[in-house]
């Protein structure tokens, strides 16, 4: 699935495109890709065709492109597999398009915006604004916590809200209600270089465990960003179809059996909450 580091790549390809421009057709081909919009295709469409786009913008893994007024945006959830791909206007379809954006942008000119989704599992919808403390987001966002690369990413609330929890620190890190954007691969990427066991109660974690977690998640974050995210299939591209390669720079996640690259112990792969983790028991030991 698509985390935060991949959701920002295609944030900022659409970013260019999309602000300032106006929205003049909407198509949608397959209403299962509007699951978060239950007024149906007809009331998306209509909500959509005419109106100007004045942002884009991200929290976790969700991204939006606020509408003119700014009481609206249109907010979009890859799910497993969706893309948001830059196409020219009459191009030919992609193979499981599932809706397409008309754009005229007054430098760029006319541009298509394709959401494609091969497993359906992602959505569009039209969401209304609301008040978040100084920022406003869409009400579908307004559950999850911010991430660790937002400015206004509370260090003191995430430490008080790891102390009070006494499940595994890596379970901690996928709740979206403490923290957003981590997910799976960068939850363990980010505690392997801090040397912290997947299964540590976070509540065990001393005040410097918890600022050098978070400075790896961050570090862990930028790179797979300057990287173009990470990419094991077709599944996940950026704006233009191209795959990110931070994957070559993994040092746990998926390396199962293999070296750990710091202490040359064998990295373990364990079932985890329906999928992996991925440690070296040696340099990360279960305090």
């Amino acid at each position: 699935m698509p985390e935060l580091p991949e959701v920002e790549v295609v944030r900022a390809g659409l970013a260019p495109a999309a602000i300032g421009s106006r929205l003049t057709a909407v198509s949608v081909f397959d209403e299962r890709a509007l699951t978060r919009h239950p007024l149906g295709a007809a009331d998306f469409v209509a909500r959509l065709e005419n109106r100007g786009i004045t942002a884009a913008e991200r929290r976790g893994k969700f991204l939006w492109l606020v509408l003119d007024g700014a009481a609206d945006a249109l907010i979009a959830h890859l799910g497993m597999s969706g893309q948001m791909l830059l196409r020219a206007p009459d191009a030919v379809a992609e193979r499981h398009e599932r809706i397409r954006l008309h754009l005229e942008h007054p430098v760029h000119g006319e541009l298509a915006v394709v959401f494609a989704d091969q497993r359906t599992f992602g959505s569009l919808a039209v969401d209304a604004m609301v008040d978040d403390g100084p920022t406003r987001i869409p009400s579908q966002v307004a559950h999850i916590a911010r991430d660790p690369l937002d400015p206004l990413f509370d260090d003191r609330a995430f430490r008080l809200a790891l102390a009070k929890r006494s499940s595994g620190v890596k379970r901690v890190l996928l709740d979206q209600g403490v923290i957003s954007g981590v997910g799976n691969i960068y939850a363990d990427e980010s505690l392997w270089a801090a040397r912290i066991h997947p299964e540590t109660p976070a509540s065990a974690l001393s005040t410097q465990a918890v600022r050098r977690l978070l400075a790896e998640i961050r570090a862990v974050l930028a790179k797979a960003l300057a990287e173009g995210g990470t990419s094991f299939d077709a599944q996940y591209v950026n704006v233009n179809g191209q795959a990110g390669y931070f994957a070559h720079s993994l040092n746990a996640y998926g390396r199962g059996g293999e070296a750990c690259p710091r202490c040359g112990g064998s990295i373990v792969r364990a079932a985890f909450m329906n999928r992996s983790s991925h440690f070296c028991p040696r340099c990360q030991r279960k305090r």
